[in-house]
């Protein structure tokens, strides 16, 4: 009989409890045992909305990350985040942010270095490996959990990360190769497995997705030999995979002394039957065939009709699963009151597709006649949206069908442009910025909260948020900045805030989504046909330089990354999707220069997160999404400088494409990874200017001038000086005046000695 389990859920909880708990415990408003009593509730919330599943997952709950709780599972936590020789709570958080609360404000360790998780927009902390690396168990947490949930009555499935996995996503710190370290690995994971066995556990569900990667031999045969080394003594795998079809690791993920495995079966629906084929019948085959990626409802007559067939065939080898884990969608449509209801028909957050593994389950169980009340509205839901007047706009197809090649282009080469733009800005060498936005204060959340709620007036609040920009240009002015920027202190989110003023978007209240830690966004729905009724950042921008003769920056979402950072619809390529964005922001763009404003940025901090996980695919992805840019940037004349940011964007691999861009200044996060980003440019000469980050803005640490200028002059010698700006990794939307102010003195006073040096 088909089982149905689930891979993962969503760990914020259904109102964000756990940001805000562990939050007032890194300020020391709370205790650790408030904080737990928290994360325990959401734990038990959780479990209970799965209770209907024939398992429930133990072990993807997480106070922060869990890459990071896997590092400290297999003991291999760097001794800069211990104190008195002994792993803690406190150690974890300044692993994961570079400051615990017994540190106090003054803290000076360098947190964990910070990366997307595959091709998401959430973030994981890199595990560290060196030659000095020793792993030691410490599964007391995970026994005690696995252990609670039991003892109430469900049949659980810990989740594991598995060590292939955790060794390919590590980073070392010396010349190491991260897989001489797999013996000792496999003898920690051996241990902790048979652990499991000796408490009861029949399944335990490991993951492994860089088997969607393209994978070299050395890798492969890493992957048979550790797999072997299970197969003697453990609970039974659950061999999982996501985000992608298995490609040339068909064979190998077919053939591994495992007793189950799970494949994507959304991304990778085309590969389904050559891995039935390939899988032995004494295995369990896990299909995931709700997509756990996006908020689309399921059309569950169609995922039936060619499921029931496998079901026959394997009987009772069959388990219906998400393709991954719901750690990527909101937790439940039910609370949304205010998304149009014949759009909210459309949509399935992490509590209804559990709603819907559960229907397809009962169906496979016992026909479709017992949940053909179900599967009819469901029907109905598919069928009205694919037949929405709402969904397509004649006008922006008509537009999109007469973009000529010359809408992409400058009118001058980069050489030009430059000349140009240093007569009109005059800027010093090593010119200072910001990426954007400046600390959203409690007071900035409150007016805009009583705005939305129409507790304030279009004129007060109005006045409000001039208000909040006289005071940050009267700051930039206090700091020295050489170019400003006004703040963004109206805007929310830097995609929710241009996706609530274009058309073809929805948004929901609480569809929350974690991005890293405590940190969590809402993502936009794209649900038709984009385009921008009315100019969206003009007002602000032109206030803001009213106030100052430094140059002001206009700041812009770039199309690539709305896109990535959306939940988009499924009904027409995505690069058709980006070209409609595109257009909508090149509209903005040109009434900023019309304005007035001849600085650009248009942030395109997701560009590498959407790249294909199989780099074969990424030469489709690149020339679009490049053109998507270009497309939006290049009506302007060769005066007027358009900036663009990635941020934890490793582009070593395509920085031609980067180059591609042709944006006249980029800047990147590289304080994290101590400029190691900027060794793409030992054999490739970047053309444009590039501002290599110098603040790691995720921390609360303040760094020291000291720091900063060690960083600059490493920067320096890989790049020639006069293309270098200097600037933090990111907005700071997320920090404190308290820590943006001191930061920001100590990185103007870095540039200023970096001019003395290089007179």
């Amino acid at each position: 009989m088909t089982k149905i389990h689930n891979l993962g859920f969503p760990r914020i909880g259904a109102n964000r409890e756990l940001k805000f708990a562990v939050e007032k415990y890194w300020q020391n408003e709370s205790s650790l045992e408030e904080l737990l009593l928290v994360s325990n509730q959401i734990s038990h919330e959780n479990i209970e909305l799965q209770a209907n599943l024939d398992f429930v997952p133990v072990g993807d709950f997480s106070l922060y990350d869990h890459v990071l709780d896997h590092s400290f599972l297999l003991g291999n936590i760097a001794s800069r985040f211990i104190r008195d020789n002994e792993a803690s709570i406190d150690s974890y958080f300044r692993a994961a942010r570079g400051r615990a609360p017994a540190d106090g404000a003054c803290c000076n360790t360098a947190a964990g270095e910070m990366t997307k998780w595959f091709d998401t927009n959430y973030h994981f902390i890199v595990p560290e490996v060196s030659a000095d690396t020793r792993f030691t168990l410490n599964a007391d947490a995970l026994i005690k959990n696995i252990q609670q949930v039991r003892s109430q009555g469900y049949e659980v499935k810990p989740v594991l990360l598995g060590p292939l996995t955790y060794l390919y996503l590590s980073k070392a710190k010396d010349d190491i190769d991260p897989l001489s370290l797999l013996e000792p690995l496999i003898t920690v994971y051996s241990e902790l497995l048979e652990k499991l066995v000796r408490i009861g556990v029949d399944w335990v569900q490991m993951d492994e997705p860089v088997l969607v990667l393209e994978l070299s031999e050395k890798w492969k045969l890493a992957y048979r030999y550790a797999y072997k080394c299970f197969s003697h003594s453990s609970p039974k795998l659950l061999l999982t995979t996501y985000f992608g079809d298995l490609g040339d690791n068909l064979e190998l993920a077919t053939q591994l002394p495992v007793a189950g495995l799970h494949i994507d079966a959304v991304r990778g629906r085309d590969s389904v039957e050559d891995v039935l084929n390939a899988l032995s019948n004494d295995k369990v085959l896990s299909l995931g065939v709700i997509d756990g990626r996006n908020i689309w409802k399921s059309d569950l007559n169609k995922i039936l009709d060619w499921v029931e067939p496998i079901a026959l065939k394997r009987q009772n080898q069959l388990w219906l699963a998400p393709s991954c884990s719901l750690l990527h969608v909101p937790v439940d449509l039910d609370v949304e009151q205010h998304i149009e209801p014949d759009i909210k028909q459309w949509l399935a957050f992490a509590k209804q597709k559990l709603q819907e593994l559960c229907i397809l389950g009962k169906a496979l169980k016992k026909g479709r006649q017992s949940v053909a009340v179900e599967l009819a509205d469901n029907a109905e839901a598919i069928a009205l949206r694919k037949g929405s007047s709402r969904v397509h706009n004649p006008v922006v197809q008509h537009r999109m069908q007469n973009v000529s090649s010359a809408d992409y282009e400058r009118q001058s080469t980069y050489d030009v442009r430059r000349e140009k733009q240093d007569i009109r800005f005059n800027l010093p060498r090593f010119p200072t910025t910001t990426i954007g936005s400046f600390p959203q204060t409690k007071e900035i959340r409150r007016a805009r909260r009583d705005f939305k709620r129409g507790e304030l007036s279009e004129a007060e609040y109005k006045s409000f948020i001039e208000s909040q920009i006289d005071d940050c240009i009267q700051k930039q002015e206090e700091l020295d900045l050489d170019v400003f920027v006004h703040g963004e202190a109206e805007r929310n989110d830097m995609v929710e805030y241009f996706g609530e003023q274009l058309d073809g978007f929805v948004f929901s209240q609480f569809g929350w989504v974690q991005s890293y830690g405590s940190r969590c966004v809402k993502p936009p729905i794209i649900f038709g046909d984009v385009s921008r009724p009315k100019v969206m950042t003009v007002e602000w921008t032109r206030y803001a330089q009213s106030l100052t003769d430094k140059p002001m920056k206009g700041m812009l979402t770039g199309p690539v990354t709305i896109l990535n950072w959306s939940f988009v619809r499924d009904d027409q390529p995505r690069a058709d999707t980006c070209k409609q964005i595109a257009l909508a922001i090149r509209d903005e763009v040109q009434d900023l220069q019309a304005a007035g404003i001849r600085m650009i940025q248009i942030d395109e901090a997701a560009l590498r997160e959407g790249l294909p996980l199989k780099k074969s695919d990424w030469h489709e992805y690149l020339q679009w999404a490049v053109d998507a840019f270009r497309l939006c940037a290049n009506g302007v004349e060769d005066d007027t400088q358009i900036h663009t940011h990635m941020c934890y964007s490793e582009f070593n691999d395509i920085i031609e494409s980067i180059a591609r861009l042709d944006a006249d200044v980029i800047t990147i996060e590289t304080s994290r990874s101590d400029m190691e980003l900027l060794d793409a440019f030992d054999s490739f000469s970047y053309p444009n200017d590039i501002g290599p980050g110098v603040y790691d803005i995720h921390s609360p640490n303040i760094p020291s001038v000291e720091e900063m200028l060690s960083l600059l002059q490493k920067a320096a010698e890989k790049l020639p000086v006069k293309q270098l700006w200097i600037n933090p990794d990111c907005g700071l939307k997320t920090r404190r005046w308290e820590e943006v102010i001191p930061a920001l003195q100590n990185m103007v006073t870095a540039a200023k000695q970096l001019r003395t040096l290089f007179k």
